[in-house]
Order: C-alpha cells, then structure tokens, then sequence
C-alpha cells in the first residue's frame, strides 16, 4: 500500500510515474486528456445536469475548453456536446407549446362522435365500383333516351337498384324496402 507520506522502494516506480505525468502538464508535455471523451450524453460530458441554465453551460463549456485547450480531440468532444445541447434546447423552443393532435384525440372520443362514428361503416373497394358502375349505366341510359313521358323507367330501375344495395347491406327485405 503506497501513502503519499511514506516512499517505500516498491512504491517508488508508481510515485515518479505520477510525478512525471503532473510535471509533463505543466512544462509543457503532453496535454492532458478529457476524461469523459467517450461518453455519449453531452450533458454527462460537459459535467452539467439537463435542468442547467443556458450561462452555466457556456460557463462549463469555457472551463473545460480552456483546461484541455492542447488535445484537440478533447477539445473536439467538448464542442461536439456543446453544439448537440444548443440544437436541441433549440428544437425544444420550436415546438409548439400546446398540443394539438391531444385536443382531436379528445374531440373524437366524445360519446356523440363515437356513437355516430358506429353507426357508419365504410364499404370496401368493390362494394363502391360495382354501386357506382350500375348507377353510372343507369345515368347514361337516362341521359341518351330522352321521353315525352318522362324517365319512369329508369327511376323504378335505380329504386329496384338502391333496394338491392341495401338488402345486400342489411339483409333484410323490409328494412331494405322501407330504407329504399
């Protein structure tokens, strides 16, 4: 067990070692590396918590560039943490402050829009091309063969229609004929 107090002939190797690495810093040696270079969070990096004021990371950002100002990887990480704290207090103060995708989510989960929104069902793909093709027909036949009478025929063809529909739906002769 090696004490600062007492040198012994085994501690001695790890006491010029460390003698020589604190020299070496402050004559001019090898500059002193950050020690948290590797760690991912930037504010763990610069030593700061997330709630810190805007002054007090500059503050943290200038020591700790002017402290490890001769390694330029360290001085590298200290920006690099910097820059991604500064873009996203920015992003932070881009975004809106209220809400608004919440304030829907509420207005379409009311009971009213519920119960209407159940009362609908939206058909498939066929269901529509093959309702829109017999009435499209029934238009153009309409429009081509005008009569002096008038187009009984095809507004008892697009009622008979509309009744099919809608059995086809319900599954219920009166319902389809009381709803047609």
């Amino acid at each position: 067990y090696c004490s600062k107090n007492s040198v012994s002939r085994l501690c001695l190797p790890q006491f010029l070692s460390i003698t020589k690495c604190s020299m070496d810093a402050s004559f001019g040696g090898p500059s002193p590396v950050f020690p948290r270079i590797n760690v991912r969070d930037p504010y763990k990096r610069l030593g700061i918590t997330r709630e810190a004021s805007q002054e007090e990371i500059l503050a943290a950002r200038n020591f700790l560039v002017n402290q490890y100002s001769g390694h330029k990887p360290s001085v590298d990480a200290i920006e690099s943490a910097h820059d991604k704290i500064l873009l996203e207090s920015l992003k932070e103060r881009r975004r809106p402050k209220f809400d608004l995708q919440g304030k829907w989510k509420k207005v379409t989960q009311s009971h009213v829009v519920k119960f209407i929104a159940s009362r609908f069902e939206t058909p498939t793909i066929e269901v529509i091309l093959k309702t829109a093709a017999v009435f499209l027909v029934l238009g153009i036949w309409s429009f081509l063969s005008p009569m002096e009478d008038g187009p009984i025929h095809q507004v008892a063809l697009s009622l008979a229609a509309c009744m099919y529909f809608i059995y086809s739906r319900l599954q219920s002769y009166w319902r389809a004929f009381l709803y047609g």
